[in-house]
C-alpha cells in the first residue's frame, strides 16, 4: 500500500529527511513519534505531495510520487489527495460553513458528485463519528473532539483509501482525546490503512502495528508496537 525509498527533503540549507525508507501493508496503522522538530510532518506532508521533495520515490494507494513533478501532473495529485486523505493538526475548517458544508464541499466542488449525494454520504459519516446531531452546527458550537471528529469525516468524504494523521490528539483534554481514539479504532477495525504522527504513546501503544521513531530527518529505529516505550526511552519525546 505505501512504499518509502530514499526520500530526502531540504529546507534551504538542512537537510529536513534524510534518505527516509520504510513500507506500510495495507490495513495497518503505523505511528511516527520523535522530537519536535525531527521531519514527522514533514514526511507525513510528502506522502501526499502538500511537500515537494528532492530525492527518493513514494508509492502510496496505486499512485508513484518523484521529486519535481510538474503541472501536467495536477491532475494525478488531486487524485491522490482523495484516495490520502490526511487530517491536520490544526483541523482547518471553515468556520462560515456548517458541519455538513465543510464536509461536502470537496466532493461536490472537487469531485463533481451531484449535491443530495455527498449531504447522504455526510450525514451516514456523522451517524457513523456519533455527530449526527450536528450537521447544522458551525465549528465554533463544536467541542474540540468534535471538530477533530469532523475533520476525520471530511477527509473520509472523499474515500480514501489512506488516512494520515497529525497530532490528532494533542489539544485535547483526556475526555475529548476518548472521543477521537474512539473514531480511529473504527477506522482500525473496518481496515483502513493509516499513519499517525503523535507524540499520545498510549495511542501508539494501542492502535499502532509498527512504531517509526523519526530524529534529526532519520528513522533511528522501528519495533513492533507490543513495546512502544522501548522506542520513547530511546528517543526523547
Amino acid at each position: 500500500m505505501i512504499t518509502v525509498k530514499n526520500l530526502v527533503k531540504w529546507h534551504g540549507k538542512t537537510e529536513v529527511l534524510k534518505g527516509i525508507t520504510l513500507s506500510v501493508s495495507k490495513g495497518d496503522v503505523h505511528a511516527i513519534i520523535g522530537p519536535s522538530g525531527g521531519g514527522k510532518s514533514t514526511l507525513l506532508r510528502c506522502l501526499n505531495y502538500l511537500t515537494p521533495f528532492e530525492q527518493g520515490t513514494i508509492e502510496i494507494a496505486g499512485f508513484t510520487l518523484r521529486p519535481d513533478l510538474g503541472p501536467a501532473a495536477a491532475p494525478m495529485i488531486r487524485e491522490l489527495r482523495a484516495a490520502v486523505g490526511m487530517v491536520f493538526q490544526e483541523l482547518h475548517l471553515f468556520p462560515h460553513l456548517t458541519v455538513l458544508d465543510n464536509i461536502t464541499l470537496a466532493p461536490h466542488l472537487v469531485h463533481k458528485r451531484p449535491p443530495a449525494e455527498a449531504v447522504r454520504d455526510a450525514k451516514q459519516l456523522l451517524d457513523r463519528l456519533g455527530l449526527g446531531d450536528r450537521g447544522n452546527s458551525y465549528p465554533s458550537q463544536l467541542s474540540g473532539g468534535q471538530k477533530q471528529r469532523v475533520a476525520i469525516a471530511r477527509a473520509m468524504a472523499q474515500k480514501p483509501r489512506v488516512l494520515l494523521f497529525d497530532e490528532p490528539t494533542s489539544a485535547l483534554d483526556p475526555a475529548l482525546r476518548s472521543e477521537v481514539l474512539e473514531v480511529m479504532r473504527l477506522l482500525a477495525r473496518d481496515g483502513m490503512t493509516m499513519i499517525v504522527v503523535t507524540h499520545d504513546m498510549a495511542l501508539t501503544a494501542e492502535l499502532a502495528n509498527r512504531i517509526w521513531t523519526l530524529d534529526a530527518g532519520a528513522l533511528s529505529e522501528t519495533v513492533p508496537a507490543a513495546d512502544p516505550y522501548t522506542a520513547r526511552a530511546r528517543c526523547a519525546i
